[in-house]
């Protein structure tokens, strides 16, 4: 069994996809990392890296297909990213939603406590937060539609949608275990 979490910045998918992996043993795969990572390695940030994929396809194909080829590889794992529903077709597909202010308050204060990444120096405050988002929500629905006719933030591709706005990370973790909880007694 395969599951791919996506969602909107802030609600909670890394923490969410991290806890359950490790709460049901498997591997985690975290497809924002390795973009940050990626982008780090060309001297980006994650919104310049992003900019640059809106006319150059090279910055998601490669990532896209090394989803692909995890999925006819192996079994029992999570993966967090906003394409992954797609390009693994047969996993369990779950979307976390946020309130787009809270979800900036969510990230601010991760950043505040953090405060490593490099695109992350000019987040001062939740509103550049918020614009960041924006921006960032803007490219993927260019970049994805462009180059596979998808909308990635509409919920009619998923199995599973939760609102994260008013839940705690105990309360989403929970939510979402006991669901593939189900999900796994349901395929025996």
């Amino acid at each position: 069994m395969i599951i791919s979490i996506a969602g909107q910045a802030g609600s909670g998918k890394s923490t969410i996809a991290q806890k359950l992996a490790k709460k049901l043993g498997w591997q985690y795969y975290d497809m924002g990392t390795i973009r940050r990572l990626k982008a780090k390695s060309l001297n980006l940030s994650l919104a310049e890296y992003n900019k640059l994929g809106e006319n150059d396809p090279q910055s998601d194909l490669e990532l896209d297909q090394y989803q692909k080829k995890l999925s006819k590889t192996l079994d029992n794992f999570i993966i967090s990213g906003r394409t992954s529903w797609y390009f693994i077709p047969n996993s369990i597909k779950i979307y976390l939603d946020v309130d787009a202010f809270v979800g900036a308050k969510r990230v601010w204060l991760e950043l505040k406590k953090k405060n490593s990444r490099n695109e992350d120096k000019n987040l001062k405050t939740i509103e550049d937060v918020l614009k960041s988002q924006h921006q960032r929500i803007n490219s993927d629905v260019k970049r994805y539609k462009k180059y596979y006719q998808i909308n990635v933030y509409n919920h009619k591709n998923y199995d599973y949608i939760l609102d994260t706005t008013e839940l705690n990370k105990k309360q989403v973790f929970s939510t979402l275990y006991n669901y593939i909880k189900k999900q796994i007694i349901d395929k025996k």
